[in-house]
């Protein structure tokens, strides 16, 4: 070894001695890319480990949906109800009349359009009039359409019917994720085998229901629903009217509610006192169920602007 190279060695080993030259570089970590499905149990250890309470807190919404729900269709087909793979049964067609106004404000611009007329909530003045039938109804005939997905949602927390009436079991859902109890929409959505329909589940019962539905939490949560995903439409069930204060906390963040009138059984004035506890909603439309109406004369308006539309006679929730 030449005088230069061991001149070259001292000042080397000078250099490690001082912390300026890493004796040995370490090994590379090696790059892992986390899939989308996992983003979510990320965020919920991050959620955990925050002091600020969980219903305080804005939940995450994303396309990813966790679980599928088989629907069976033969038995909604049985029951009354709109099918993918009979669209051209009565039942359809009067769906499709029923759905056109709504969804023709939903998509309105300009001068004409609706602020949240993508939020559809479905009710009725008092309990079984049909107002489920036809929130399920109108969401799988909305689904239908070529240009929108759709998520119905089961807003009577008190006593959901959504899950029953699809022949689905109870899962968590909207509740779980106000109260705090679940940190990622994504985790409680359920894609089902009707392409483009999607279901938020009401969930567990919660003693602060109404409270939950008037909370920041649920106002960030509609205001995600609405606006990131301009082609959903989102179809609400709620509770009947005249019987819980939930449904007219819930109608002060709709852009449209359809009121479903059951024929023969509903007041004049029971239908007012309804009305006027929604009077902040921009769109009103309502839907004569169970009518004894056919064909195309059953389609008819009402002389204060509401339009009622021929609904089906078998079933009422």
């Amino acid at each position: 070894m030449s005088l230069i190279e061991k001149a070259a060695q001292r000042l080397d080993k000078l250099k490690q001695a001082s912390g300026e030259l890493p004796a040995e570089l370490p090994a590379q970590s090696p790059v892992v890319h986390v899939p989308a499905a996992d983003k979510p149990a990320a965020e919920h250890a991050a959620v955990r480990s925050s002091e600020v309470p969980k219903a305080a807190t804005g939940q995450s919404f994303s396309r990813v949906v966790s679980r599928v729900a088989q629907i069976d269709l033969a038995r909604l087909h049985s029951l009354g109800l709109v099918t993918p793979d009979h669209p051209r049964g009565t039942i359809a067609e009067e769906y499709r009349v029923i759905k056109r106004p709504l969804l023709r404000n939903a998509t309105a611009t300009g001068a004409a359009k609706i602020d949240d007329g993508n939020l559809i909530m479905v009710t009725s003045a008092l309990p079984g009039e049909g107002k489920t039938f036809n929130a399920v109804n109108l969401a799988i005939s909305m689904a239908m359409e070529l240009d929108y997905t759709v998520l119905l949602v089961d807003a009577d927390v008190s006593r959901p019917s959504v899950l029953r009436q699809l022949g689905l079991p109870p899962e968590k859902g909207l509740m779980d994720v106000l109260a705090g109890d679940v940190t990622d929409l994504s985790e409680v959505l359920m894609r089902t085998n009707i392409e483009k329909l999607s279901i938020l589940p009401a969930g567990m019962p919660h003693q602060r229901a109404t409270e939950l539905l008037a909370s920041d939490a649920m106002t960030r949560l509609l205001e995600q629903m609405a606006s990131r995903y301009p082609d959903r439409i989102i179809v609400f069930d709620s509770p009947p009217l005249l019987v819980t204060t939930e449904s007219r906390v819930l109608a002060t963040h709709m852009g449209q509610i359809v009121m479903v009138v059951e024929a023969e059984r509903t007041t004049h004035a029971t239908v007012k006192q309804a009305l006027a506890t929604i009077e902040s909603c921009p769109i009103k439309l309502m839907v004569l169920n169970k009518s004894r109406g056919q064909g195309a004369d059953s389609i008819y308006g009402y002389g204060y602007g509401y339009g009622y539309g021929d609904a089906p006679r078998e079933q009422a929730a």
